[in-house]
């Protein structure tokens, strides 16, 4: 159970009972933030990471077994970090904002997860 859910129920409130608009899902909001704004902003964040670390970034329109991303129409990008590797799908619309290698199918996914983003921080370690 997330911890949104445990803190609705505490209030009373049955996360099962939202009806959720899938087809406006991105203007939802915390009252500060909207999806599509927190979307964007990690986008930036991670370009710029990328574009600071040229070295041990890359992006492909093609996942490491030669499949489109979605249909095409996204595209994978990751760094290398002593860590291991971390990725994220943007929508072709953001190819322009990462100025890193190019590479005609991605890295093998090494098997992170949400949980593993802390890697980003070992870029920086003994700096």
């Amino acid at each position: 159970m997330s911890i949104i859910t445990e803190l609705l129920l505490k209030i009373g409130v049955n996360a099962e009972d939202w009806k959720v608009d899938v087809e406006n899902i991105g203007k939802s909001t915390d009252g500060c933030h909207t999806l599509d704004g927190l979307y964007f902003q990690r986008c930036v964040l991670f370009a710029t990471l990328c574009n600071t670390f040229k070295e041990q970034a890359w992006k492909s329109h093609k996942h490491a077994d030669g499949s489109d991303c979605f249909d095409g129409n996204w595209f994978i990008v990751g760094i290398d970090t002593p860590k291991g590797t971390y990725t994220y799908h943007y929508e072709n619309a953001y190819w322009d904002m990462f100025k890193c290698t190019e590479l005609p199918v991605a890295k093998e996914w090494d098997g992170h997860t949400e949980k593993d983003v802390t890697r980003l921080l070992s870029l920086c370690e003994g700096k």
